[in-house]
């Protein structure tokens, strides 16, 4: 029989999961199923016993990465210290717990050639930029957060949560105006040129000009106008399609152990895209 891994959520309709979860399964050999499931978030007590428990393993996305904490046995070390998981595996009726978010956006940035130990400026402070300022960081990185001046309470809380969770984090907040100087890494963790309003960017072109290294978490289109404007200015430049491809790949090392070839997942991250467009 199958082992059975889904991806749950509220709504659900829109999730490339099934997609790419399938691919991963036949490129490592694993017979398993994969399916979306909507769990409203109501009802996430009742489905845990009643479906969550039966499968393998599975996925989780918004509105249940807090909320399905309180289930598990056990979380990892970085799920907890992000309060979130997104990856669950069950196995001798233990319920481990992992977020794989900060795996896929480290991979997608080696993947890339980008490092993270210099100047790194996160566009927006939003739970995307949480998680990338933290990882850069941890690297050695000193993070500017560039914001808009209507974000900048939320940007000053961002700053001191992580101040406080971190040992002397070179971290600090700006607003975009100010931007300027040279950037080893941009990343942007707005929406800002994400489908359909693909023809604008969340910072002017004379930014790009001083950027060695850029990312963007949009990944529909694969390349937003932000990617194509660095890659011309001649940064490496690489999209939010590796991050999903590549935090969807950590979740099968957690499940069964599997590891995969970087042309495969390089294959994948554009088949993504185009089932995406063909919906």
């Amino acid at each position: 029989m199958p082992k059975k891994y889904a991806v749950i959520g509220h709504p659900i309709g829109h999730t490339l999961s099934p997609f790419i979860h399938k691919r991963l399964f036949e490129l490592s050999g694993v017979d398993a199923v994969y399916e979306a499931i909507d769990i409203a978030p109501e009802n996430l007590n009742r489905d845990y016993d009643k479906i969550l428990k039966s499968l393998s393993g599975y996925n989780i996305t918004i509105p249940h990465k807090q909320a399905i904490i309180p289930f598990l046995d056990k979380i990892d070390e970085k799920a907890r210290m992000y309060g979130s998981v997104n990856t669950v595996l069950n196995r001798g009726g233990v319920a481990s717990g992992f977020t794989t978010d900060p795996d896929g956006f480290l991979k997608a940035l080696e993947y890339a050639g980008i490092e993270l130990d210099g100047r790194v400026v996160i566009l927006g402070c939003g739970g995307v930029a949480r998680t990338m300022a933290y990882e850069a960081l941890l690297k050695g990185g000193r993070v500017e957060l560039a914001v808009r001046e209507k974000s900048a309470k939320k940007a000053e809380t961002l700053v001191n949560e992580i101040k406080n969770n971190l040992k002397n984090p070179d971290i600090k907040y700006c607003f975009m105006p100010e931007l300027c100087g040279d950037i080893d890494t941009l990343v942007n963790a707005t929406p800002v040129g994400m489908s359909p309003n693909t023809e604008v960017m969340p910072v002017d072109e004379k930014i790009l000009k001083n950027c060695a290294g850029v990312f963007d978490a949009i990944y529909n289109p694969l390349d937003t106008l932000l990617i194509k404007t660095a890659r011309k200015n001649g940064a490496k430049a690489e999209g939010g399609m590796t991050m999903l491809v590549w935090q969807a790949v950590v979740s099968h090392f957690h499940w069964d152990g599997s590891t995969y070839d970087v042309k495969d997942i390089e294959k994948l991250c554009i088949d993504a895209a185009e089932e995406l467009k063909n919906r």
